[in-house]
Order: C-alpha cells, then sequence, then structure tokens
C-alpha cells in the first residue's frame, strides 16, 4: 500500500494538537491505524490524559542488525495573537504551498517519515529494520520523548536516527541544547520614602544580570553552530510604585554546544549570581545533539540528498532549536543522529504557517532512498 504524504500531511493538521493542551491522542490513534494496517507493530504510550506517542516497528530480517529509526512530533505551538489569512486546520494547498499549523513545524515531516517506512515495508526483504517514534509534547521540553526513553522497553535499539524537523531537506548533523533557568532574589519591603530600611530585591536582580552578561563558557565555537549563548529573557518584580520590592524573579535561556557539560554550566552560573540570587532547578535540560560529519551512517545520507535537492544542501549544517534528538541521540546510546525534514525553518510558529509541496513529496523521496541504503546495505 502506498501512502500519498501530500494528503498525509493534510490529514494530520487537520487534528488539533496545539500544545498546551496537546491533545495528541486522536492523531496518534489515525497514524497507529494505518501503520498497523500496513503490517507494523505499534504501541502506544501516554504520559497524561490525552498526550499519547506511538513507537511503530516493521523488524528487519537480521535481529543482530539495529534498526533505522525516524522520529518526529506531533503537537504543534498556539496559533499566535495575529489573525491568520487562511484556516489554520484546514490543510488548503494554494500556489504550491501547504497551509496549517504544523504544516512544516513538523506534520510535514511526520507524513514523509511514515509514507517512506510503509513505502519500505511493501518492499520486502530489509536486513534492518525501521522505527518510527511519534511523540506527544515535543514544544513543551520533549514530554513524549523522555516519558519514552523513561519507560523500559518502549525505544528499544536504533542503528542511526533521523529527526525529520524543518531544514527544507537540508542534511544537518548538530544542533544545540538549551538550558532554561529561572533565578529568584529575595529583600525585605520598605516604605518606598525610606528605602534605607528595605533590602531592594530588584536591585539584587540587576546586580546578578549583571555578572551575568559576559558569563566565560568556557568553550570552544562549534565549527557548524557557533559559539553558545546565554539571553535574560524576563524579569518580574515589585508590586507597586511606593514600596522597596521585596521579591524578584528573572528567567535565561541558555543555548549550549556539543560536549558542554549542563551541570558544570548550572554550578559556575550559581557561583557567579551569589549571594544576589539563587537559581532553581532547571525549567528546561535538553541537550545538544552532534554527530561527526564524517560518520558511515552521514557519509550514506549525503549522496541520498545530493542526487535530490543538491551538493550544497548535501554538506552537513547546524541548527540553533532544540529537537526530540536531545533525549532520543542518548536514549539510543549516543547513535548516529541526523535532522532533515521538508518544513521550512524560517516557517516554525509563524502565522500562516506553510510547507512547500514539493519539499514533502522530496524528503519522501529522500527517505525512502536512504532506508534502502541503510536498511539493505
Amino acid at each position: 500500500m502506498q501512502i500519498d504524504p501530500i494528503a498525509l500531511t493534510q490529514e494530520l493538521i487537520r487534528f488539533e494538537t496545539v500544545n498546551p493542551p496537546g491533545a495528541e491522542a486522536s492523531c496518534a490513534a489515525h497514524l497507529a491505524d494505518i501503520l498497523d494496517r500496513n503490517g507494523f507493530s505499534v504501541e502506544t504510550h501516554a504520559f497524561g490524559p490525552g498526550r499519547t506517542s506511538l513507537v511503530a516497528r516493521w523488524q528487519g530480517d537480521d535481529p543482530a542488525f539495529a534498526p533505522l529509526a525516524f522520529t518526529g512530533h506531533l503537537d504543534t505551538v498556539p496559533l499566535g495573537a495575529r489573525p491568520w489569512s487562511v484556516d489554520p486546520f484546514r490543510a488548503e494547498v494554494r500556489d504550491g504551498r501547504l497551509y496549517g499549523r504544523g504544516a512544516s513545524d513538523m506534520k510535514a515531516g511526520v507524513a514523509a517519515a511514515v509514507s517512506a517506512a510503509i513505502w519500505a515495508a511493501g518492499e520486502g526483504s530489509l536486513r534492518r529494520g525501521v522505527t518510527l517514534v511519534l511523540t506527544a509534547g515535543e514544544e513543551t521540553g520533549c514530554e513524549g520523548a523522555r516519558h519514552l526513553a523513561g519507560t523500559r522497553g518502549a525505544l528499544g535499539e536504533a542503528s542511526g536516527l533521523i529527526v525529520a524537523e524543518p531544514t527544507s531537506n537540508r542534511l544537518v548533523v548538530a544542533h544545540k541544547g538549551a538550558l532554561h533557568l529561572r533565578a529568584r532574589t529575595k529583600g525585605r519591603t520598605a516604605h518606598g520614602s525610606m528605602p534605607q530600611l528595605g533590602d531592594n530585591a530588584v536591585v539584587k536582580a540587576v546586580r546578578a544580570i549583571a555578572a551575568i552578561q559576559s558569563f566565560p563558557f568556557e568553550a570552544e565555537p562549534h565549527a557548524l553552530l557557533g559559539a553558545p549563548t546565554l539571553a535574560v529573557t524576563s524579569i518580574r518584580g515589585g508590586e507597586n510604585v511606593n514600596s522597596v520590592p521585596d521579591a524578584c524573579e528573572f528567567t535565561l535561556d541558555i543555548r549550549t554546544l556539543p560536549g558542554m557539560d549542563h551541570a558544570s554550566v548550572l554550578a559556575r552560573l550559581s557561583a557567579r549570581i551569589e549571594p544576589d540570587a539563587t537559581l532553581e532547578p532547571a525549567l528546561a535540560d535538553l541537550g545538544p545533539v552532534g554527530t561527526d560529519p564524517d560518520h558511515v551512517f552521514v557519509r550514506c545520507i549525503r549522496p541520498v540528498v545530493e542526487s535530490h535537492v543538491g551538493k550544497e544542501a548535501a554538506t552537513p549544517g547546524g541548527m540553533p532549536y532544540f529537537t526530540d534528538g536531545s533525549v532520543l541521540q542518548r536514549a539510543y546510546r549516543e547513535c548516529p543522529t541526523v535532522i532533515i525534514g521538508p518544513g521550512e525553518p524560517g516557517q516554525a510558529h509563524q502565522t500562516d504557517e506553510f510547507c512547500l509541496v514539493d519539499k514533502i513529496i522530496e524528503a519522501a523521496a529522500i527517505y525512502r532512498d536512504v532506508i534502502r541504503a541503510w536498511c539493505q546495505a
């Protein structure tokens, strides 16, 4: 049975899986039914009401060889405040673009991977099997992937992992990690006319922020990702204009590189802002992803991408965003991981989000040829 990746993308967009709340269960059930009818062994895993991920497997002929895994997420971000010019859940195709929330990020990637895996199953003999890991809750800290990684036997093994996030079908071998933090300061309130009787928590927060503006990461820039970054992304303190504030908090978005240890970064950052501020446990702690561009898995994929998209697109690159690969690469014991998907990176989270129809067809063809090259070799 052949699955049209364009039609499947449209079907997936019509499931409203905006996170929060997510509600991925119906979308996961739809995919589970399609894969089950095409001979895949399918298991669903829920980490909360309506929050369902699925793992589907096609067994290879030689159990000594671990399968090739694909991953994609089913949830999307909210629609945003700006009005859409199209119905975000109708999945309309116009002028070669398929519009809808999740079109690029990343239901087109999921549809292309499912289409390619079903094609491979229909072709028959594969030395390695194919696994599809389709997750809930990626947009809010990879909740579904972390649940799968913590569930004994849910993931199995993988010889390589393809993350179908939006790259416009360019080959990506690295992305940054994310460490999201909240810091708090405490003081003592007083009347605004007698500030000397108080202890100003906002002033403490300002001092702490100033201390980390030039935080030394002690990491060399990455060839594909550049330098690590730190951004202060919010600050809240004070209740009224005529009182010295006794509490303040601010948040940090830190993006890290392969080889950096988050625990070490956290410890050094805490020491730098004390005693003015204290850091709470991480809001998100997602490691970077990196694979040697000369790894045999990458060398297998490069000619496939070049044949479909061109030499420039096949040159291994990097991305600043994080993916479920942050969790799954480690869960699969540091297996080689690449990111390649039909979505446009600049369309992620945008109003009037779209994916180019030709890119979806192209991605499905790339995935089919990678399965042929990696799983039959």
